[in-house]
């Protein structure tokens, strides 16, 4: 199956969808402190370079790149579709966000996660494309919740 992934600029209703699904489910599974999936506002913002996948024009995924710095940048906001979730849709969406970490010259990218095992397919796709646990980054924390996750890419 071969997903068409693309810059997107959330204007769509079905990626504006997806974003609120996503927000919602997190706001379900994590506590309010511990949600820290982005709004379509703070995708727009211009360190932010935000990606959909789809298959024959249907939305599949969606994810995010936003920069830490000029070395680095951290996954955000990825989501496939119930539909397309164990299909492959994920892993188009992180294929490009690496992609274009690489193209910015990062030499690692960050993510944070949860830990409950509803995250645990997550778990799998970050740790199949190298990602491994790290200390907690920017202002996130270690806890009973959270999960950051890293890949060295230089």
């Amino acid at each position: 199956m071969t997903f068409t992934v693309a810059k997107d600029d959330l204007s769509g209703e079905d990626v504006l969808g997806l974003l609120a699904q996503h927000l919602g489910l997190m706001a379900t599974w994590s506590p309010a402190d511990k949600v820290h999936a982005l709004p379509a506002e703070k995708l727009r913002a211009p360190d932010v370079t935000f990606f959909a996948a789809r298959f024959e024009g249907e939305l599949a995924a969606i994810g995010a790149i936003k920069a830490i710095d000029h070395v680095s940048g951290e996954i955000k906001s990825m989501r496939a579709a119930d539909a397309w979730r164990g299909r492959g849709a994920g892993n188009a969406i992180l294929v490009a966000l690496l992609a274009e970490a690489r193209t910015r010259g990062y030499r690692w990218v960050g993510l944070e996660t949860g830990k409950h095992e509803t995250f645990a397919a997550a778990h799998r796709l970050y740790r199949a494309h190298g990602f491994s646990d790290c200390a907690p980054f920017g202002d996130y924390v270690s806890d009973d919740f959270s999960l950051c996750m890293r890949l060295d890419l230089a």
